[in-house]
């Protein structure tokens, strides 16, 4: 595997008890690049998502079949620790999900948890955080107050920013701006595009105009398959396979 991918997936296999979710994915996840992954509700991409953290495992009754390695180490191995790959791999979700603490305390919760406690590092920290989320400007002076106090984009730039300040490697995103209205979608997504000169992005989306605008790559998932992986260019203008031209001319999905 070169150097250049994060992530290699083969032949990976992922069970609910007796049901089977995945089936024989493969694929290479480029660095500092944004792979989008893309199909209708229940094809398995959020599945493939939480796999890549081993967040999946908080299922019970999980099985899998074939490897994924992050930067050339079996994510399974014995030798993998959990807490590790998390840290690497952080994870933004959905619904904007900030504790019911201060702006601060949000940001500083993950370094806190890995031992530091000086004020002027942690200071640092969550300055460097939220100016990498884009809200510094707009939560500088508000530090000390609660979270939900803000936006629902705000509140998502602040999960981001508490992303960020673990200094992870590769930022999962499984849906990001799916609770979002579209002058929030608009920022999450100029910050995604941002966030990629120093950072791997995955992110899941339904919004295939959204794949079409941020990523550089593209899977497009279908009944747990991988149907197609390549340059995002390529996928919407000259799909290899026929589902996948059905599904983003909106035949199906």
């Amino acid at each position: 595997m070169t150097t250049n991918n994060v992530f290699k997936i083969e032949d990976f296999n992922l069970w609910y008890g007796s049901t089977q979710a995945l089936y024989q994915v493969g694929m290479e996840i480029p660095r500092n690049e944004i792979t989008a992954v893309i199909g209708p509700s229940g094809c398995g991409k959020s599945t493939l998502l939480k796999t890549l953290n081993r967040m999946i495992e908080t299922v019970p009754s999980v099985r899998t079949s074939g490897t994924i390695e992050y930067n050339n180490q079996d994510i399974f191995s014995k030798k993998q620790l959990v807490e590790e790959l998390r840290t690497h791999v952080g994870m933004v979700f959905q619904k904007p999900n900030p504790f019911p603490k201060s702006i601060y305390e949000n940001v500083v919760y993950g370094p806190k948890i890995h031992g530091i406690k000086k004020k002027k590092i942690l200071d640092d920290i969550v300055e460097k955080s939220l100016r990498g989320a884009a809200i510094w400007d707009e939560v500088k002076d508000r530090l000390s107050q609660n979270a939900y106090g803000l936006s629902g984009g705000q509140q998502q730039r602040i999960c981001i920013a508490r992303c960020l300040a673990v200094e992870p490697d590769v930022i999962l995103m499984d849906e990001p701006t799916s609770a979002l209205d579209p002058i929030s979608t608009l920022k999450i997504e100029e910050l995604i595009k941002e966030l990629k000169k120093d950072y791997t992005i995955i992110i899941v989306t339904h919004n295939m105009q959204q794949a079409a605008r941020i990523s550089d790559k593209t899977a497009f998932m279908l009944n747990g398959e991988l149907v197609e992986f390549s340059d995002t260019n390529t996928l919407f203008s000259n799909p290899s396979d026929k589902r996948t031209e059905d599904y983003i001319s909106g035949r199906f999905g």
